[in-house]
């Protein structure tokens, strides 16, 4: 088997290139990746992407056809990856996460991959009060980075067919430890913030619910798209990758780290703007359909993987959402150094 996955730099790619590698060990890897975030690894032993039998350093704007030719799957995780990065870059997200996305699988589908796997995200649900959202509710995207998500299972839908499989894994927030950490997830903030200064900040009232799911979890369910058997449920499928179990009020969140970790004193902002991103998420279908590749792993073992793997690296920051394990940051340092252009492109590459 031949696997393209795109994005693999990123905090899901490193992931879900190991899984892949366990799972299919006389596979041929392909990463596709701009490489901004290439040098933010954290706690790695090696490089992630030794995993891999070629790495490509390009923009997922621009993939050759060629490169497709004798790949069985693409895993497409590449995308502006989250909601500030969405809203300061609007349009370029649609670019990015939309229009390339859709390109991507024509000329995926046009070379013979049998199975497209996309990276979509709970989020599209937005705000969500009548009970747990299921593959069949509306939904309701409040931010650029949701509507890319929309727009492209929209886009794919009418690509699918017998030959080629759509997979849009509509994933709970992430969470956990990764080769490249991030640090604006809420978990993984929170986690961060009471080891760099024994406080946890909600910004919000801290009611609003989230889904969670350990990414280590996210490549299993990856891992479990790329063979579905299409012939139970059609060559397109849309399905919530996560557990119920994992539905969490953020307030919830909170308090399990600072019970996890003695000493840390929780703050909530009661005069926060109400966030109106607040879903309940049914995970029943993914459930049924994939029981072998279940979540694993559960909120305590995911707080301690974390605040073990941060105080290995030494991390002791209490401004660490303005370092570089927040991608918005990364973004903008490189902007402002003329590194990356004002089109999130690679400034000293010619047009």
């Amino acid at each position: 088997m031949k696997i393209l996955v795109t994005g693999n730099m990123g905090y899901v790619g490193p992931n879900v290139v190991a899984q892949l590698r366990a799972s299919y060990p006389k596979s041929s890897i392909m990463g596709y990746d701009i490489g901004f975030f290439a040098s933010n690894l954290t706690n790695a032993q090696i490089m992630p992407e030794c995993m891999v039998d070629l790495q490509h350093f390009a923009d997922v704007r621009s993939i050759p056809a060629k490169l497709l030719e004798g790949v069985d799957a693409v895993v497409h995780l590449a995308a502006i990856s989250n909601d500030p990065m969405g809203n300061k870059y609007e349009e370029i997200t649609l670019d990015i996460n939309f229009r390339a996305s859709i390109e991507l699988a024509k000329k995926a589908k046009q070379a013979g991959v049998k199975s497209f796997v996309f990276a979509s995200s709970c989020s599209v649900y937005g705000f969500a009060e009548e009970g747990a959202r299921t593959e069949a509710s509306e939904v309701n995207p409040l931010t650029a980075y949701a509507r890319s998500k929309v727009y492209t299972e929209q886009g794919l839908a009418d690509l699918a067919d017998p030959s080629f499989n759509v997979t849009c894994l509509r994933f709970a927030t992430a969470c956990g430890m990764s080769s490249r950490l991030r640090l604006d997830l809420v978990l993984n903030d929170f986690v961060a913030g009471a080891i760099s200064s024994g406080k946890i900040s909600i910004l919000s009232d801290g009611t609003p619910w989230r889904p969670l799911i350990n990414v280590k979890d996210m490549a299993r369910a990856i891992d479990w798209a790329i063979s579905r058997d299409a012939a139970l449920t059609g060559p397109y499928l849309i399905v919530n990758a996560g557990a119920d179990e994992w539905n969490y009020q953020v307030r919830d969140l909170a308090y399990s780290v600072a019970r996890a970790i003695p000493g840390v004193e929780v703050t909530i902002n009661p005069d926060a703007q109400p966030d109106k991103r607040s879903y309940l998420v049914s995970f029943g279908l993914f459930k049924r359909l994939a029981p072998e590749h279940q979540p694993t792993h559960d909120l305590s073992t995911t707080i301690t993987d974390l605040q073990n793997a941060l105080q290995a690296m030494g991390f002791n920051d209490p401004d660490f959402r303005n370092s570089g394990l927040i991608r918005l940051k990364v973004l903008e340092s490189l902007r402002n150094s003329g590194i990356v252009s004002d089109e999130l492109s690679w400034a000293f590459k010619a047009a």
